[in-house]
């Protein structure tokens, strides 16, 4: 059996390729298919199927591209409602690659199509080898159930996703192999351990979200403190029901000049610097929205703006490809052009240019002023800078009224990437005295400075 799991690390998103004997499945797959197709090519294996999980909310899924290039079958839970050509699969239902029997075990509770699937290795195991989970189990937690992605209420959805856990993926041996669709940093859980993979056994002694107190228990505790749902998702759902649009060639965007960027503000567009966080402090179009590459790029963009937003991009040009194609994968088409053009240009053509200070996240315990965090809730309360106002990053845009754009802020989160978001949403929003502080509170407590923690106080 030729196994292999890819890892796309902005989107914390895994799929999987089962092959044997010339035949192969793609379990998840990502929009951009080429490594699946390179994989079957290097290894002598034919996609005879695309497996679905669920329909995924938080990325777009290539699905009907592999059917297309491959004439694979796809398979997706009964429930889906999929408006696609595919095979319903119910409980117990099992497809061959080779000698490798793949069995769907349906396992609602994230959703009501969600399923896993149970990877026998040769035809006559009694044993599965290992199961892929989708986003019902996690390594370290469990999938969510409040991410609008279904008509039933979210404590039925919880009370199923307990009895698929309990029911089903708890009484497979503890050998078995547990290969999730996500890893830490995803949204479609609330703690995903680091892991790319575990087993049932490890799960069952060190998931904190497999300790059973009981089902009444689980939904309670499942329901409540979620982070925030991406403005992207029900989008990304809903295309994955459909089915996304083929794709086609997708060349680059034309580079725009200043002059024609200008204009499409004006026209709503909105105008996204992808640079580094340096780069940005150092000088910017006036009123970009920062939100670099490097790091949940995607998920930052389909957090903050809508996927009908025609957007243009200021990214270093030998990673424009990669800002153009993470954007396709969360479904956000719509990139209309590159800026091109020196600071010195865009001034002369009417596109203002922004500073940010930025200071090291040390100097918070002695600068004194007034600080945004803008992290989780769940991180502010484990520990905070004390008197610090808080506002989750999700929420800034609707919330910035509640701040006096006349004070000085200092902008902290972790690390300083969502910091860099956040000071030019300041911006944006006519914030003149903004500073963004390097290294975030991660730092601050890496260098032993007074700390406060809970939740009392410091809400805007």
């Amino acid at each position: 059996m030729h196994f292999r799991q890819f890892y796309v690390g902005c989107l914390a998103h895994a799929s999987y390729l089962v092959g044997d004997q010339g035949e192969a499945a793609v379990i998840d797959p990502s929009r951009d298919i080429e490594m699946y197709l390179d994989e079957a090519e290097r290894h002598g294996l034919v996609i005879r199927w695309v497996l679905e999980s669920h329909l995924h909310a938080d990325f777009v899924s290539g699905h009907r591209d592999l059917a297309a290039r491959t004439g694979a079958t796809i398979g997706i839970g009964a429930r889906a409602d999929a408006e696609f050509p595919n095979r319903a699969l119910h409980d117990g239902d099992e497809i061959t690659v080779g000698e490798v029997r793949i069995r769907a075990l349906e396992t609602p509770g994230h959703t009501p199509e969600s399923l896993s699937f149970l990877v026998f290795e040769h035809r006559g195991d009694a044993a599965p080898w290992a199961v892929l989970t989708g986003d019902t189990l996690f390594v370290g937690d469990v999938g969510r159930v409040d991410i609008l992605s279904s008509r039933l209420p979210v404590g039925d959805l919880a009370g199923l996703l307990y009895d698929s856990l309990h029911q089903k993926l708890l009484t497979l041996p503890d050998a078995t192999l547990v290969y999730p669709a996500h890893g830490a940093g995803s949204l479609c859980g609330r703690s995903i351990g680091k892991e790319n993979f575990s087993t049932i056994g490890r799960e069952r002694e060190a998931n904190p979200a497999l300790v059973d107190h009981g089902r009444d228990a689980f939904i309670a505790e499942i329901t409540r403190d979620v982070p925030e749902t991406p403005i992207y998702f029900l989008h990304s759902r809903d295309l994955n029901r459909s089915g996304p649009p083929i794709a086609e060639a997708r060349p680059l965007p034309p580079v725009r000049s200043a002059r024609e960027v200008v204009a499409a503000l004006e026209r709503g567009a909105e105008l996204i610097d992808a640079r580094s966080s340096d780069a940005f402090a150092a000088g910017h179009p006036q009123g970009a929205l920062q939100v670099g590459l490097d790091g949940q790029y995607a998920s930052w963009v389909g957090t903050l703006l809508t996927p009908q937003t025609p957007l243009y991009l200021l990214v270093d040009p030998e990673r424009a490809e990669e800002a153009v194609m993470r954007l396709a994968r969360v479904g956000y088409d719509r990139v209309e052009g590159l800026l091109g053009g020196t600071p010195a240009e865009w001034q002369a053509q009417g596109l203002a240019v922004a500073t940010v200070e930025s200071v090291p996240a040390e100097s918070l315990a002695t600068s004194g002023g007034k600080v945004l965090d803008v992290r989780r809730r769940q991180e502010y309360d484990n520990f905070h800078l004390p008197g610090a106002t808080h506002v989750p990053l999700a929420q800034l845009g609707e919330r910035v009224r509640e701040l006096d754009p006349g004070a000085a802020w200092k902008v902290v989160c972790a690390s300083g990437y969502r910091s860099t978001i956040a000071a030019s949403i300041l911006q944006r929003e006519g914030f003149t005295r903004v500073t963004n502080v390097t290294g975030g509170m991660d730092a601050y407590r890496r260098a032993g400075l007074p700390l406060a923690a809970g939740s009392a106080g410091g809400r805007a």
